[in-house]
């Protein structure tokens, strides 16, 4: 039986755009409105499937199915799982951060939330699409809002940084375009349940697994992104608005590390072959992003390489193979998100009170906005792992699964040279806390404003959130265990 729940999830932030490009003559505080009640209405329902969920079973629910296209058998099929739920919670929850972070925004305000709206919605129906059709659809439109976010509303070399995360981006959607076209030719289904659980028949195929397997990770791993395909991450996030790089990095790149997981689902003999592949650039990306992070003295630079390199955590936990990695991986991007989305909410605080982002130029910050500072240590510490945080239980659950996987040889070194990356993070972070919030007070800033009054409310969740699932991190495992049992099954583990 349907259940319509996902669906209205998914185009509610429509209904707001509509709302908002409609009324003739509509104020910016009332827009602003819509565009609040749209965004925790959708974060409303989230929560009710997050509480309706069964985390005893393995396998998809709320799920719709309808006929779409049925010459090419392509339905407009929509699920959740106990991988993809947490994203979507997630998104969910960022999306009416990100609207509250925008309050102040008056330039072409009706624009800024139209296009807000809707790269909510793009990222929703990712995380929800069972169909390869209906998912690649969902993930191309999210290009256009992020785009016109940061061409407009950014700052900096904005032009260059959204023509190069579009770039970046359609290239790789070029090779999993052709990938999926690939798979569909070869399989004649385009259903990722029904692809994962019936496996894709190499014996059976005149198309070889592997090429097709490698066209859809081309753009996965730009999105994650993957060492060297990396670059545009930092253009785009030191140029966006602040709400851009809050989605940008608590939701959009983990669209990479989720159709990673899928991807393993479809073709579990070809990624338990190329692992070792994927484990080295994991490893590359761990060590490679931290080192570059400590060389970084623009603000918002630092925390885009930071994800570089927590990104390689994600890559390290999926491709080790194991159940318990898989849940670490899948911990983690719900970690990130959390950690880093707090990190550039404040980081767009300090910026907008200080009139400055570069970190030579910084100190003592933590006498004249006390609030800010301590969210940002706060959030500082979760990014390095600091137990009873997120970031140390997804670490943790990340590295153990991976250290004691069967499923791949020689996985152990490869999680111990990536140990190097909590060192790194370590480093960067109380670094990046003594310069700018210690140290000699600078008179320039002394009549700097702290976070307000709304600004210490959507930080306050965040750092609530993030200490909630490093107390209590079974909140969430318990959702994820079996469906990443269901992934390793279909490996023989």
């Amino acid at each position: 039986m349907n259940s319509n729940l996902l669906s209205i999830i998914i185009f509610l932030p429509l209904v707001g755009v509509l709302a908002i490009a409609l009324i003739p003559r509509i104020s910016s505080k009332a827009l602003k409105y819509l565009s609040l009640i749209a965004t925790l209405s959708v974060l409303v329902l989230t929560l009710f499937l997050l509480f309706r969920f069964d985390r005893g079973a393995n396998g998809i629910q709320f799920e719709e199915v309808y006929s779409w296209i049925p010459a090419i058998n392509a339905h407009y099929h929509l699920g959740v799982d106990g991988i993809s739920l947490p994203m979507v919670v997630l998104t969910a929850f960022l999306g009416l951060v990100a609207v509250l972070i925008s309050w102040k925004v008056e330039n072409r305000t009706r624009e800024f939330f139209i296009w807000l709206l809707v790269l909510e919605s793009s990222i929703l129906g990712v995380f929800s699409s069972l169909d390869l059709l209906l998912f690649f659809v969902f993930w191309e439109i999210e290009v256009i809002p992020m785009y016109f976010l940061i061409s407009i509303w950014g700052s900096g070399r904005k032009q260059y940084s959204a023509t190069k995360y579009v770039i970046y981006t359609l290239a790789g959607s070029a090779f999993m375009l052709a990938g999926i076209v690939s798979l569909y030719y070869a399989t004649g289904s385009l259903d990722m349940a029904a692809l994962a659980n019936n496996g894709y028949a190499v014996s059976q195929s005149i198309l070889p697994a592997a090429p097709i397997f490698f066209l859809l990770l081309a753009g996965f791993a730009v999105k994650l992104p993957v060492v060297p395909l990396h670059t545009w991450l930092p253009d785009a996030h030191t140029d966006a608005p602040t709400a851009a790089s809050v989605f940008l990095a608590g939701a959009l790149i983990k669209m990479g590390g989720y159709g990673m997981i899928r991807l393993v689902s479809i073709f579990p003999p070809v990624a338990q072959q190329y692992a070792p592949i994927m484990l080295g650039l994991a490893v590359i990306g761990v060590v490679y992003g931290g080192a570059i992070t400590l060389r970084q003295t623009d603000l918002k630079r630092l925390i885009a390489y930071s994800s570089v390199s927590h990104m390689g955590f994600v890559l390290l936990g999926i491709f080790a193979l194991s159940q318990t990695s898989l849940v670490g991986a899948s911990l983690q991007m719900v970690s990130h998100g959390l950690i880093t989305g707090l990190l550039f909410a404040v980081a767009g605080i300090i910026m907008h009170n200080t009139h400055e982002r570069d970190i030579s130029k910084m100190g003592g910050l933590a006498r004249q906005m006390p609030a800010a500072s301590t969210f940002f240590i706060l959030g500082g510490l979760g990014a390095l792992g600091l137990p009873a945080t997120s970031g140390f239980a997804a670490e943790f659950t990340t590295f153990l699964g991976s250290f004691t996987s069967t499923e791949v040889s020689g996985v152990k070194i490869f999680v111990l040279v990536a140990l190097l990356g909590v060192l790194l993070a370590a480093a960067y972070i109380l670094w990046l806390i003594q310069r700018v919030f210690f140290g000699p007070v600078l008179p320039v800033f002394n009549e700097t404003k702290d976070a307000d009054k709304l600004q210490k409310f959507y930080c306050g969740i965040f750092i609530v959130l993030i200490f909630f699932i490093g107390i209590y991190p079974s909140s969430l495992t318990s959702i994820i265990q079996n469906s990443a049992a269901g992934v390793i099954k279909l490996l023989g583990g």
